[in-house]
């Protein structure tokens, strides 16, 4: 059974992913960022300073870099609980379906894939250094730094997680039930996983263009997901992307507002280094995952048929 046909494992009728959506809604959008307004609330002192905070929440409310970070972490937090609670509960099956068609989950395939996008990250912010230094500025503060440091390692992948589990897990297998395929999940899931990114300040400040590296990305975390049954490697991946633009760089213009090591002082554009990552890095990271894994029949795998198991039919 493959990565999508997962699905089968449980009950897929359609109310159940409505009411999966809706919860999973409520913990991420509602009970999660319940903290984040109660320290609005104290901040500002007022309702009317509460509710101009709460719609510019990007600025930070006023508040310690770490600590909003925190707070927004613990959104997604909520919002993984619940999507666990709706595949356990409502869809009847184990949550582990969701990330992995192995028997268990493979964590050697989730730090190889954070290893490896953590040096190809850090080794394109060393490389941007070289060539301009006097567009960054130091910004190691001791304290604050190793503070950043825990949430990163310890929290950030909580929300990164969220993201693979919910789009490359939940969302993608729930789809492959619907299209009886593995091609339009594939698309619709990297599109859309572009499109929630496009509230992101990169693109108000990029443009629209930006949004080409964001739907590239949710490919290639897709096509890690199908080719390799599980979605370990994106989960990896995901999580060190994130936690280097936290903890390495920062700027006024990028949505992680962090006490990180530099803070990049150029102003932002959109060239040809843009697209580097889809067109060049991720077709590279991909040849280097299918050696190490055996990677074959990636036809079958991204566009095949999505089929209910025998063994599935024979118990329904």
């Amino acid at each position: 059974m493959n990565f999508l046909e997962q699905a089968y494992k449980g009950k897929n009728d359609w109310w159940r992913y409505l009411l999966t959506f809706f919860m999973v809604v409520l913990g991420w959008q509602i009970i999660g960022v319940i903290p984040l307004s109660v320290v609005a609330f104290q901040k500002t002192g007022t309702m009317e300073g509460f509710i101009e905070a709460s719609e510019d929440a990007f600025m930070g409310l006023g508040i310690n870099s770490s600590l909003y970070l925190t707070l927004m972490i613990l959104t997604f937090i909520f919002g993984l609980l619940f999507l666990w609670f709706g595949v356990q509960f409502i869809h009847d099956r184990a949550g582990k379906t969701i990330v992995t068609s192995r028997a268990k989950i493979d964590y050697s395939r989730v730090l190889f894939s954070f290893t490896l996008w953590f040096l190809i990250a850090c080794g394109a912010i060393a490389w941007g250094y070289f060539l301009e230094p006097d567009m960054y500025v130091w910004n190691f503060k001791p304290l604050p730094f190793f503070i950043l440091m825990l949430i990163s390692f310890i929290l950030l992948p909580f929300q990164t997680s969220f993201e693979e589990l919910l789009f490359r897990g939940y969302v993608m297998q729930g789809m492959g039930v619907l299209f009886k395929n593995a091609l339009m999940p594939l698309i619709l899931t990297s599109v859309i996983f572009g499109l929630l990114h496009g509230f992101n300040p990169e693109v108000q400040k990029l443009g629209q263009g930006i949004m080409v590296y964001y739907i590239g990305t949710g490919l290639m975390f897709g096509i890690c997901t199908l080719m390799d049954e599980g979605t370990e490697l994106a989960l990896g991946m995901h999580a060190a992307n994130n936690i280097v633009a936290a903890l390495i760089v920062t700027s006024d213009w990028m949505v992680f507002q962090t006490d990180a090591l530099l803070i990049d002082t150029s102003e932002p554009s959109l060239s040809t280094e843009t697209f580097i990552p889809v067109f060049v890095v991720y077709p590279i990271v991909l040849l280097i995952f299918s050696k190490k894994y055996g990677w074959k029949n990636w036809q079958e795998k991204l566009s095949g048929p999505v089929v209910k198991p025998f063994e599935e039919i024979q118990e329904s």
